[in-house]
């Protein structure tokens, strides 16, 4: 009998382990990801520390828009540091074994993390949103306690919604296939292995997406649509470009998120043909944006820079020239 195989009390057969086979179709030359994959993750992992402590040393960085800049680094290190570490030994060590409890764990934190990242975007486009079309009213409206309420908020809802999705997988009668077409355990991927019906795990997850990504998102645009609205009003010239500099690194990594939901969406629809670029979508999309997203505010942002210099030593430096 397959060791991978363990009989319950029912007397029917159970899986007692996953394996993930990691990029299907192209095993051969899958451990040459590694490398790029590898500096991703120590990217994401550096520059989102960098960020945390450049926010926490730097006075006139504490701020509603910065506080909510340094919780989308502590989500954005555990999202990558949920997936990274068990691909890395995939592709180095052929480490493909994970336990049932490992891989509905990470099915938890991998969904809780990408909504909690979307969550925080809609925080910060309300904030930019208040900024711009109430700034009077901006301190009064928007402080540290809002932000404390809007983060729980955010983890309490996350963390609920998402917890029946590991629950439903566990539920599921894993009776012969044991192999995942993937680097991590995805909801899909996994329950696609089960024996009985899966419909349920389906819809939920279908609803899942809609209710906090998809929501989220109708929010976000919607947010910004007023201020757009509220900024072409304006008569001034340079309080327009003002405005509109306030927002344009959070603008950037909104799109990019957003994109890079849909593309792997729409992706999944070409995965019978090409199986592996859904999977390697799936990889970067939960990689990159975590690796990116210090960059982009650290280049757009000369509070941000400036900030990271005086960290890293070279206040002075900028201060001479």
């Amino acid at each position: 009998m397959d060791t991978t195989l363990s009989i319950t009390n029912s007397s029917r057969l159970q899986v007692s382990e996953f394996i993930l086979v990691g990029l299907p179709g192209i095993h051969e030359w899958q451990h040459w990801l590694s490398l790029p994959l590898a500096l991703l993750y120590i990217l994401a992992l550096i520059a989102n520390i960098l960020i945390l402590i450049t926010i926490q040393h730097e006075p006139s960085l504490h701020q509603p828009m910065y506080q909510l800049l340094g919780i989308l680094a502590i989500v954005d290190i555990g999202l990558a540091t949920t997936i990274m570490p068990k691909i890395l030994a995939i592709l180095w060590f052929d480490a493909k074994a994970i336990s049932l409890h490992e891989c509905f764990a990470q099915i938890y934190a991998i969904h809780t993390f990408m909504c909690m990242e979307s969550g925080i975007f809609l925080c910060m486009a309300v904030d930019r949103y208040v900024a711009i079309c109430y700034p009077l009213q901006y301190s009064s409206i928007v402080n540290e306690a809002s932000v404390i309420k809007a983060t729980l908020s955010m983890v309490l809802r996350n963390g609920l919604l998402t917890i029946p999705l590991p629950v439903l997988a566990a539920q599921r009668h894993y009776c012969s296939r044991n192999e995942i077409d993937h680097c991590l355990c995805s909801n899909l991927g996994v329950t696609s292995l089960a024996c009985d019906d899966v419909t349920i795990n389906r819809v939920y997850q279908l609803v899942l997406a809609w209710v906090t990504l998809g929501g989220d998102m109708g929010l976000v645009f919607a947010s910004y649509a007023l201020i757009v609205r509220s900024v072409l009003r304006l008569n001034s010239a340079e309080a327009t470009s003002k405005a509109l500099s306030t927002c344009s690194s959070h603008l950037i990594l909104i799109v990019f998120f957003y994109t890079a939901v849909i593309v792997l969406s729409v992706t999944h629809l070409a995965g019978r043909k090409v199986p592996f670029i859904p999977v390697l979508f799936n990889v970067l999309h939960n990689v990159m944006p975590p690796a990116f997203n210090p960059m982009v505010y650290a280049l757009r942002t000369q509070e941000l820079r400036v900030g990271f210099q005086r960290v890293l030593g070279l206040g002075e430096n900028v201060s001479r020239k």
